[in-house]
Parts: structure tokens; sequence; C-alpha cells
């Protein structure tokens, strides 16, 4: 077989392994809910995060669910996926996805602030 066979059967099979370990959108969704909770929890300070604990047990994550149904975007490429957020009118990319692992952009932890007074707004 010659190299170029190889090569291209290689390619091909790590374009199926993409395509089939792609994650899903309720992966990315469950990423940022995460993230969204742990950047909530960051902004609210040392003092009041036992009242941010509390809030989110009582309420079920409620705040944070639909912060992401509202402004979380996931884009399917099949071999790699896209998380972007609307946020002022605009869309900005804060991860991506391939091969099972999410990897979210520090982006996101840049507008935490802004992210985490719309949430307390809601």
């Amino acid at each position: 077989m010659s190299k170029t066979r190889i090569f291209a059967l290689t390619i091909i099979v790590l374009m199926l392994i993409a395509v089939f370990t792609n994650p899903k959108q309720e992966q990315h969704e469950e990423a940022i809910k995460e993230k969204a909770a742990q950047l909530l929890r960051q902004e609210s300070g040392d003092k009041n995060k036992e009242i941010v604990d509390f809030g989110m047990q009582l309420f079920g994550y409620t705040l944070v669910d639909q912060f992401v149904q509202t402004h979380v975007k996931v884009e399917n490429y099949y071999l790699f996926s896209l998380t972007k957020i609307r946020w002022n009118g605009e869309e900005n990319i804060i991860g991506g996805g391939a091969f099972k692992y999410i990897w979210l952009s520090p982006k996101m932890d840049e507008k935490a602030s802004e992210i985490v007074e719309k949430i307390k707004t809601l």
C-alpha cells in the first residue's frame, strides 16, 4: 500500500471517529450550565456563597436554565461543534467540542460579570 493511500485511510478514519464522538447539544448546554453556576458563585463573593448555593438548590438552577435556553446556541458541523452566546445583539463563540470533549473559551470568564448581572435580573 502506498503512503498516499495510508494517509487517506487515516484521514477517513479520523473523520469517522470525529463524527461519532462529536458532543451533543445537551452536553454543550450542561457544560455551560456548570460554568455559569460556577461563575455565579465566584461573582457573588465569599460571604454570599452559601446564599447562592441555597438559592440554586431551592430553585433548581432555573435561572441558569433560562439563561442557557435563551442565550446559548450550539452549531453542529458534524466533525466538531461550536457553542455561541447571543449577547447584546451579537454572537460570540465561547466554546467548541470534538472527540467527546467540550472546551470553553476564556471569553466567557471575561463576560462573567455581565452574565451574572443578567441572571440576577431574571
